[in-house]
């Protein structure tokens, strides 16, 4: 990779993935990946099932190591870095899958997040005592400023096990929050929920983008969602970066059309009218 600036200017990459790939034995899931995410914007990777967007999303927060390339965070290369290390300069996630303590209530849940920067010990943290206790309680105001932007208020100590499905996402979106982010990114947010229950998790996202400045990497396969609210999309098919660009460049794309978005965006005007108001 060529020498890079020491110091970051406003139109330099934020996040920079150079030219990754990913082998799990004779299966290649990335091929030569390469993109970049500027700050304060909303990048959208989408696909189809098995494309390699999971996998790219493991590859930048450490759960998978690829065999070839670079990643850089704010100019400085994660791309050995185990999990937690990179989770504390900043990049904090969401999951396919929820990873929640069903157990234990929506705050503990958000707590869990927050632990990631306070500096008690062992032994005070299993016995509750000491730093833990009063790391603990000045976490408390900011917990409940992410439960009131998440309209999550009345769960605060509900059984998060209890919870609907479309509760239960936002609870997992306001860990990642507690974890004060430099980055955020959301793996399918959306999946499972119903329209309206969509259309609060875009009006979320959108306002922590606005909110806190952060920039936002966004795996969704609802374009209406996509068009709606990403300053720019990534297109992979096979592993491979089919396209990128903003949300009218993309739905023009004829690659993009064969291998993803088909008749979809042709058969919706309303999709299409928010692609002209995106646009203008």
């Amino acid at each position: 990779m060529n020498s890079r600036s020491k110091e970051q200017s406003i139109n330099e990459a934020f996040l920079d993935v150079s030219n990754i790939s990913l082998n799990f034995g004779g299966t290649r899931a990335l091929i030569d990946v390469s993109m970049s995410l500027r700050n304060n914007e909303i990048l959208a990777i989408i696909g189809p099932n098995g494309a390699g967007k999971t996998s790219l999303m493991n590859c930048i927060t450490g759960f998978y190591k690829p065999q070839k390339g670079n990643i850089y965070f704010m100019q400085k290369e994660i791309t050995k870095l185990q999990p937690r290390k990179i989770a504390k300069l900043g990049l904090a996630r969401t999951f396919q899958n929820l990873r929640l303590f069903t157990e234990s209530t929506v705050l503990t849940n958000l707590m869990t997040g927050a632990h990631m920067h306070l500096n008690s010990s062992f032994l005070e943290d299993c016995i509750y005592f000491g730093r833990s206790r009063k790391q603990d309680h000045e976490q408390i105001p900011r917990m409940d400023e992410i439960l009131r932007f998440l309209d999550l208020e009345k769960y605060r100590e509900s059984v998060v096990g209890k919870l609907p499905y479309g509760v239960r996402k936002r609870v997992e979106l306001g860990r990642a929050l507690s974890m004060k982010p430099r980055l955020l990114m959301l793996d399918e947010p959306m999946a499972g929920m119903s329209r309206e229950e969509k259309d609060k998790m875009c009006t979320y996202i959108v306002g922590i983008a606005d909110r806190e400045k952060l920039p936002i990497i966004l795996i969704e396969h609802d374009m209406n969602v996509v068009m709606k609210i990403a300053n720019r999309i990534a297109v992979l098919n096979f592993g491979v970066k089919i396209a990128e660009g903003n949300p009218e460049e993309i739905t023009k794309d004829e690659e993009v059309i064969r291998a993803y978005l088909g008749e979809t965006l042709e058969n919706e005007s309303e999709d299409s009218e928010d692609l002209k108001s995106r646009a203008s």
